[in-house]
């Protein structure tokens, strides 16, 4: 296999209805660990970074590291720039090799959201790079409100309008997840996400897949989330791994 569009890989898993996971990395060993997992379970995976993560490691040497180790791998790999919030940040990751981005448009009014994402859309899709939104508020774990307050989930009406005027190639939702580690038991708003599915067209998307019950993720990827974000889970074993040795030695 080798690197593959998103796109294509996020079709393939709505045709089939299964989700590929999309994992936060950041070097060349979490790279190669979440891609040596996924050739074990011969399932397609997702490998992003994280756009506040640049800071880390320039997006030209995670671009390269990527791709080259996607073009030796068994199964296919996607390559996808998270949560860049303006239509520079997306360009300039564009610019340096992603094939898929994410316009993080979910703080701004829906016209301003709709916007940016469409123009950013026109411009990606002129270069075949996909284009990830979001629509609803995915916020923070450590915030109760930020997931149980539903007058912040994902309207399905404004989530078929979004769609059809931006052009997204898919679309993250909220639907009572968020990011990071939850403070209580997330309870998933199932029927909104079978609502918002039944209405659109575009694969759909799960941020904060951390800390989810998996009964909660498997009846989520049932009724139509085809991508999953994992990103806590993954720090949280580094982690853990840094004081065992620091305590071991």
């Amino acid at each position: 296999m080798s690197l593959e569009r998103v796109s294509v890989i996020l079709r393939e898993a709505d045709k089939r209805g299964y989700a590929v996971a999309a994992f936060n990395v950041f070097n060349y060993e979490s790279i190669s660990w979440v891609i040596e997992a996924a050739e074990e379970e011969d399932m397609p995976v997702i490998v992003m970074l994280y756009s506040a993560c640049a800071g880390f490691i320039p997006r030209t040497a995670f671009v390269a590291l990527a791709k080259d180790m996607a073009n030796r791998a068994k199964i296919p790999v996607g390559l996808h720039l998270d949560h860049s919030r303006s239509f520079e940040e997306v360009m300039a990751g564009i610019r340096d090799g992603f094939t898929s981005v994410m316009i993080d448009g979910s703080m701004l009014p829906f016209e301003d959201n709709v916007r940016l994402t469409g123009e950013i859309v026109k411009v990606a899709h002129a270069m075949d790079v996909d284009v990830e939104a979001e629509l609803g508020f995915v916020g923070h774990a450590s915030n109760l409100g930020d997931y149980t307050d539903s007058a912040r989930y994902t309207d399905s009406a404004a989530a078929v309008e979004f769609v059809e005027r931006t052009g997204v190639d898919s679309l993250a939702i909220a639907i009572g997840n968020a990011h990071g580690n939850y403070v209580a038991m997330p309870n998933l708003d199932l029927k909104r996400l079978e609502e918002i599915n039944r209405l659109t067209d575009v694969p759909l998307v799960l941020h904060g897949g951390t800390g989810i019950p998996d009964e909660q993720i498997k009846a989520a990827v049932k009724l139509g989330i085809n991508k999953l974000n994992i990103g806590t889970e993954l720090n949280q074993v580094f982690i853990q791994r840094i004081r065992e040795t620091v305590s071991e030695n």
